[in-house]
């Protein structure tokens, strides 16, 4: 019964009058409380496209694919990770209330093999369109990163980003081509897939340890400062273990006829 009351768990098995205390300290032993996840809906042609793109890569070297995806954090942190466990007669800190989570900042990061690249910020006001995403590729991955790399790393690499219109645009698509981004170096994408990019568990873990304890920020520079150092307290292995899920994934996809697979 996912995400069902302990009353409801409880009233299951004919099991009435325990009070709800008892009923939660029972359950912990064999259950978390969990929100349900939110992803976008599929339909018959995302589950067809989902699996022709498992099938297309089943036997690529995801050793040599970049992941790449953008993330937005803000002051507050995502809502309902605020919670946990106090003494008793211990009173529960005070949070701020902010419209929109006090604002926040935009962070781009890529990750390949065992290594990350970034995270590089986006300015702040910066709307990110087809020019601006370009642009901010140039100032970032390519100069800080890319151009460092072998002739032998960049012939082998392959690109990966998602399908927003600033990554999918004829613009974007054209500039990368005369970075020598194009064809099969440039990894094609099926629609409402986060749970096939990896990157998704890396943005899972910087969060986790940028708002443990339910931590705020006073200031945009302060929460990126945060996810800079979460950033370089994840190791190769951790990394490592995220590029090299990407056989299961497709194989999970497959599987599931194009279905959402667990993360």
């Amino acid at each position: 019964m996912p995400l069902a009351t302990s009353l409801a768990i409880f009233q299951s098995c004919n099991i009435t009058g325990v009070p709800k205390s008892t009923r939660c300290a029972i359950l912990r032993d064999m259950a978390k409380v969990r929100k349900a996840e939110r992803r976008p809906p599929l339909n018959k042609t995302h589950k067809l496209k989902r699996q022709d793109w498992a099938k297309k890569y089943l036997k690529t070297d995801f050793s040599k694919v970049l992941w790449t995806d953008e993330m937005r954090v803000s002051l507050d942190g995502p809502d309902g990770w605020a919670r946990g466990w106090i003494g008793k007669g211990q009173r529960a800190p005070v949070r701020l209330r902010r419209q929109q989570g006090g604002g926040g900042v935009l962070v781009w990061a890529g990750i390949i093999k065992d290594e990350l690249v970034g995270p590089f910020r986006v300015e702040d006001g910066v709307k990110l369109n087809s020019q601006s995403y370009c642009q901010f590729l140039e100032d970032t991955f390519f100069k800080q990163w890319y151009r460092k790399k072998s002739a032998s790393f960049k012939k082998n690499m392959i690109f990966m980003q998602g399908n927003a219109p600033s990554h999918a645009s004829k613009y974007s698509t054209a500039w990368l081509a005369r970075k020598g981004i194009k064809e099969e170096k440039l990894m094609t994408w099926p629609p409402c897939s986060p749970d096939l990019n990896p990157i998704e568990n890396l943005w899972s873990i910087i969060k986790c340890e940028t708002y443990k304890e339910g931590k705020q920020y006073t200031s945009l520079n302060s929460v990126w400062e945060a996810v800079v150092a979460a950033a370089r307290n994840v190791d190769g292995e951790q990394i490592k273990t995220l590029t090299e899920s990407m056989d299961g994934r497709l194989l999970s996809v497959l599987a599931k006829k194009g279905g959402y697979i667990g993360r």
